[in-house]
């Protein structure tokens, strides 16, 4: 079992900044990829960014150039740094955790956070 824990949502001003902290915990030597997933009201979860135990990142377009991943494997954290944030950033961000065995992809999910993205 891994556990996640997030922290620094909020609200800001469009144009602002927020960095988002994801600690994880538990069975965390067979965690492949962690990320982070962001959800609005009527909406499928989407996927912001991931990063993989090599380093390797992979972002959304609708992100790319704004938001930054990134990792501390000391602490077993993974960061979102979020710069020029916009209203439509507005969402819940979960941090996901997953691992692969056999082909068989098993994943972990924290609370969510509030991001609120004011005019």
């Amino acid at each position: 079992q891994v556990q996640l824990v997030e922290s620094g949502g909020g609200l800001v001003q469009a144009g602002g900044s927020l960095r988002l902290s994801c600690a994880a915990s538990g069975s965390i030597f067979s965690i492949t990829v962690m990320g982070w997933y962001r959800q609005t009201p009527g909406k499928a979860r989407e996927l912001v960014a991931t990063i993989t135990n090599g380093g390797r990142t992979n972002s959304a377009d609708s992100v790319k150039g704004r938001f930054t991943i990134s990792r501390d494997n000391a602490k077993n954290t993974v960061y979102l740094q979020m710069n020029s944030l916009k209203p439509e950033d507005t969402a819940v961000y979960y941090c996901n955790a997953a691992y692969y065995s056999f082909a068989v992809r098993t994943d972990y999910w924290g609370q969510g956070t509030q991001v609120t993205v004011s005019t």
